[in-house]
Parts: structure tokens; C-alpha cells; sequence
């Protein structure tokens, strides 16, 4: 996991946390508060997470839904002092430039890096998404999301062939969510010449597990969103019942602080 990026690739300070001693570990944030807390929490990098972003606007994942909600976060969060990789769908188009022009919008806020997924759609069509945002934008950090464990039939043939066409397209990272066979995941780390990003999952592999297999980043995913409603409904039944309510409750100041400061002038 450790070395050099491979030739071709960004070089940048969150590509740097790609090639260290120990995984990258993403946290992924909906909005500002949750963004900022997480990075307080000493997170070098906050990723954002579709899901949770378009159900906390109410509206559908995975459809383009979110697009506006999607650049609105990246204009809010990309000046923070932390790195921010942004979860943006498939680009929200089918067109090559389409995408690249919102690739450019996203560089422009500060975003550090931008997740593309293929949703087991044409290879050379999001290859020519990958080329054409790398071309626009060579500075982001292209993470390139095959969607063959998640949606597909776990054919470890096709997942190489979709990393290896996106790779040669310019990705900087490759990503492969729902993956969580320590045997194919290692044999995946062999065979690639970029970061492989795992999506973690509680009953899958620890992160120092898959920091021993090679994996170079650990994405949470929807997971923490999904944790906070949960915790908020668990609170309502304590509170319901009687009991205490139990868990870490941040105070009504410490929220307040994590607000996004007022514009001047207003």
C-alpha cells in the first residue's frame, strides 16, 4: 500500500494519504455540521455520501436528483481546513463533458476529490467520463467506482477488466463497494496499479485487517448517516420508556459551533 504514486496519476495532498503506512480512513458527511465535526474529530479528509445527502433533502439516490444539493455541499465544505472528496453519482450525465464541466465546478469550490460510479453502465462510457474530467481537471483525484459487487454478479472478471479500462482512462484510485472476501480483495491489490478503496462494513473485515491486505483507503459510506438516525430513534424509545437516554449527546453549544460563520455583511 505504501510507495509512490504510480506515473500519470495526481499528485496531491490527498493523494498523498493514499500512499501511507496505514489506510486511509474516510468518514463521509451529509452536511456542514456533520463535516466539520468529523474533521474536529482529527480527519485529515471528509468524503461526502449520495444517500445521505439526497435522503436528508428528500429526495432519491442514485436517480441525478442530487446534483444541485451535491455542488451546493461542495461550495459550503470545500474551503473548510480539511480535505473533501465528493460522492457525485455518475457525474449526473451521460456526456463526457457534461461531467467534466461539473468536475470543474467542484475543483473550483476546493474539493480534493470527486467518487464516479459506473452502476455496471457501458465501460467505455465512463471511461470517457474518467478521461474527460482528468483532462479538465487534472488536479482532482478521480476515484473510479465499479458497481459489480454492489449491483452486479460478483464476476471478479469483469470487475478487472471495468478497473483496468478505467485505470488506463486515468483514475487515480479505483473503488469496489459491496467487496468484503479478504482472498479477492488481496488478489485485487496485486493487480492493480492504483489505491484500491473498500467500502467498510461492520460485518466485513476491520481497517487493520484491510490495511494488511493491501487496501489503501476505507470509505464509510452511507454507514454513519444511517448510524445518526438510528441513534435518534433509539433515543426516542429510551425517552418513551423512561430511561435515560443513553449514547454521546453533543451540547446544545457544541452544535452550535460547528455552524458555518456568517458571510460579512450580513
Amino acid at each position: 500500500m505504501s510507495g509512490m504514486p504510480a506515473p500519470g496519476v495526481t499528485t496531491s495532498p490527498f493523494s498523498a494519504l493514499h500512499h501511507g503506512d496505514v489506510p486511509l480512513l474516510l468518514p463521509n458527511a451529509w452536511d456542514h455540521a456533520s463535516a466539520v465535526a468529523m474533521a474536529r474529530q482529527g480527519f485529515p479528509a471528509v468524503g461526502t455520501t449520495s444517500l445521505a445527502a439526497a435522503a436528508a433533502a428528500g429526495l432519491p439516490d442514485g436517480t441525478g436528483a442530487t446534483r444541485d444539493r451535491t455542488l451546493e455541499l461542495a461550495l459550503t465544505l470545500g474551503t473548510q481546513p480539511f480535505l473533501l472528496s465528493v460522492d457525485a453519482e455518475n457525474g449526473f450525465s451521460d456526456d463526457p463533458d457534461e461531467v467534466a464541466e461539473f468536475a470543474c465546478r467542484l475543483a473550483a469550490a476546493g474539493v480534493a476529490g470527486v467518487n464516479l460510479e459506473d452502476g455496471m453502465g457501458a465501460v467505455d462510457r465512463h471511461a470517457a467520463k474518467i478521461e474527460a474530467v482528468k483532462a479538465a481537471a487534472p488536479g482532482l483525484f478521480v476515484n473510479a467506482r465499479t458497481d459489480t459487487y454492489w449491483l452486479g454478479g460478483h464476476d471478479e472478471g469483469e470487475t478487472l477488466s471495468r478497473l483496468d479500462a478505467y485505470q488506463q482512462a486515468g483514475a487515480d484510485g479505483v473503488f469496489v463497494p459491496g467487496l468484503a472476501d479478504e482472498r479477492r480483495i488481496a488478489a485485487l491489490v496485486g493487480r492493480i496499479g492504483v489505491p484500491l478503496n473498500i467500502l467498510y462494513s461492520p460485518t466485513g473485515p476491520t481497517v487493520a485487517r484491510l490495511a494488511s491486505l493491501g487496501v489503501a483507503r476505507v470509505s464509510l459510506g452511507s454507514l454513519l448517516y444511517r448510524r445518526a438516525l438510528g441513534a435518534a430513534l433509539e433515543a426516542l424509545d429510551e425517552i418513551g420508556a423512561g430511561r435515560p437516554v443513553s449514547g454521546r449527546t453533543p451540547t446544545y453549544a457544541q452544535t452550535l459551533e460547528l455552524a458555518a460563520p456568517t458571510p460579512a455583511g450580513r
